[in-house]
């Protein structure tokens, strides 16, 4: 089974892939580790285009995958491959409680995670705001090739329905 899930932060990417990786035992790749550097001195640094190229291809070689991120415009050979595109497009509350939820979590230490600031959580809920009104409608017309496999959802929990099925 290979399963792409695209959407904004907060929508639950995450929280479904690991849900679905470990009921169906299948492996779980988060293009943010793909799209950015993580072992850079410095945040925001990313990945050089034909190391993450690279990446993506090994992932897409795997028999069973479940990829999941924000990115749409360098994911072609993902689209074509998956036999499920789930977009997840809750609520704008939903994600700016899930958001400030995982913010106030990191900064207690319940939940590891990158450094935030307040000015970065303001930023992160500005550029959802963008993504939900600007980016989600072209990602909706660039997947129209792939739309026999193309699912949008407004809860996350709701892609079981169709794997089950």
């Amino acid at each position: 089974m290979k399963i792409h899930i695209i959407g904004g932060s907060g929508t639950g990417k995450s929280y479904i892939s690991d849900m679905l990786s470990n009921e169906f035992n299948i492996l779980h790749f988060d293009l943010d580790n793909i799209f950015w550097d993580n072992n850079s001195d410095y945040y925001g640094v990313k990945m050089p285009i034909d190391k993450r190229t690279k990446l993506l291809e090994n992932i897409l070689e795997e028999e069973d995958w479940i990829i999941e991120g924000v990115y749409y415009s360098w994911l072609k050979e993902s689209f074509r491959d998956a036999d499920y595109i789930f977009i997840l497009n809750v609520s704008s509350f939903v994600y700016k409680y899930r958001i400030i939820l995982r913010f106030l979590k990191r900064k207690v230490g319940i939940e590891k995670g990158k450094k935030e600031t307040i000015k970065s959580l303001i930023e992160l809920i500005k550029w959802t705001d963008s993504y939900k009104k600007n980016t989600l409608p072209k990602i909706i017309d660039f997947l129209e090739p792939y739309k026999n496999k193309v699912i949008e959802v407004k809860r996350a929990k709701d892609i079981f329905q169709y794997i089950r099925s």
